[in-house]
């Protein structure tokens, strides 16, 4: 049976005894679990000055591209798990964001960047915020 990656996380928590919850709740330790996650997170994001330093100095395509994959997919595994232990739907979530970066296109329906890249706010952008907060209310007054 192929179990999702949600699945997969959620039995990962289970096995190294993290929190895990199905609706959102925070603990009263959720200040010191951020800063933990952050430092996480730091380790990850500093493994890019090693990715770059190897493509700098030439390393194989293949290798580089093998770095970059496990560093997307270590953060990814982390903020999922992360999502968890604060019972966030974090695929609803996502789904959320995305349609609000989707508002973001200008009014000639194209995107609009930036010079780094990043997509622009269009006239039709909404903040994904307030959807945000009543995807959680709702779940937080859901029975199961």
């Amino acid at each position: 049976m192929n179990r999702t990656f949600a699945e997969r996380i959620a039995e990962m928590n289970a096995m190294y005894k993290l929190p895990a919850h199905d609706r959102p709740a925070l603990s009263a330790d959720v200040a010191d679990r951020l800063v933990k996650f952050k430092a996480t997170l730091m380790d990850e994001v500093h493994e890019i000055d090693e990715i770059v330093k190897l493509s700098k100095e030439g390393g194989a395509p293949i290798d580089v591209a093998v770095a970059i994959a496990d560093l997307l997919g270590d953060i990814i595994v982390y903020c999922r798990s992360e999502a968890l232990k604060y019972g966030l739907p974090l695929e609803e979530v996502l789904d959320v964001i995305m349609d609000s970066n989707e508002s973001k296109l200008g009014a000639d329906g194209r995107p609009i960047y930036d010079a780094n890249g990043k997509f622009l706010k269009g006239p039709s952008y909404w903040k994904p915020e307030p959807r945000i907060k009543a995807l959680l209310e709702a779940r937080m007054r859901d029975d199961g």
